[in-house]
């Protein structure tokens, strides 16, 4: 993707998206969730959809079409069997990104009947063959946890030209690209609802004082009915995860 310009009133909250990517990867990551007023991204059970109202829909689609790679984890696939395009708005539709460890999720998932192209990201040692349905399986290497490890999934999409990273979910799989120093902004929508249960947004170690939080600087925008949030991390890590 080359890069742009933003104009119109939306500049402030795309304009860090489409500038040169200034990372020792070469990668621009932005992570995105939708979350409740009381911080949860489903039910227990795992139900999400909808979260975010017209608004955040419609800038999710913006979001995968000014990138050059939408990223999911297996569980978003197995529980919301989402096509990841560009439906709603123009532009390109973004390469598919999926993250299954150990290669388990069902052929039936449409992101592996056919549409943009589709990469499936599986741990070396569990990789079978080299396609999943019309997905071309990527092998990554495993991190300390046995997870795949991140930087190397990184480097193996920059090596391709995939250098716009867009992380839309769950709540895991950003997580997972915090505690490693991968995410560069994050966008965070909060939709007028309070649960009183179920998965929080955010997955991180445990925090023993307040000052161990990831602190941040946010500018708002209004995407009623919900609130977005746009925060530059620029790859720090939460203060309680060991470097």
């Amino acid at each position: 993707m080359l890069e742009g310009r933003a104009e119109g009133p939306l500049a402030p909250l795309f304009a860090p998206l489409l500038a040169a990517p200034d990372t020792p990867d070469g990668c621009l990551v932005i992570g995105r969730l939708a979350q409740t007023l009381d911080g949860r991204i489903a039910t227990r059970s795992g139900s999400s959809q909808w979260i975010g109202g017209p608004g955040d829909l419609m800038h999710t689609h913006r979001l995968r079409a000014l990138c050059d790679v939408v990223l999911v984890g297996a569980a978003t696939v197995a529980n919301d069997d989402p096509q990841l395009t560009t439906r709603l708005v123009p532009g390109p539709d973004p390469v598919r990104v999926i993250l299954d460890t150990r290669q388990e999720l069902p052929l039936e998932r449409k992101v592996f009947q056919g549409g943009p192209r589709t990469i499936l990201a599986v741990a070396e040692d569990a990789a079978r063959g080299t396609r999943h349905g019309t997905a071309d399986i990527l092998p990554v290497p495993r991190c300390g946890e046995g997870r795949l490890h991140l930087p190397a999934l990184l480097a193996s999409l920059a090596a391709q030209g995939l250098t716009r990273i867009f992380v839309e979910g769950g709540g895991i799989t950003v997580s997972r690209f915090l505690i490693a120093g991968l995410i560069d902004r994050l966008h965070v929508t909060v939709a007028p609802i309070i649960l009183g249960s179920g998965r929080p947004a955010f997955a991180l170690p445990e925090a023993a004082r307040i000052s161990d939080g990831l602190k941040l600087s946010w500018t708002c925008h209004d995407i009623a009915p919900d609130v977005l949030f746009d925060m530059a991390v620029n790859r720090a890590r939460p203060p309680m995860v060991c470097p």
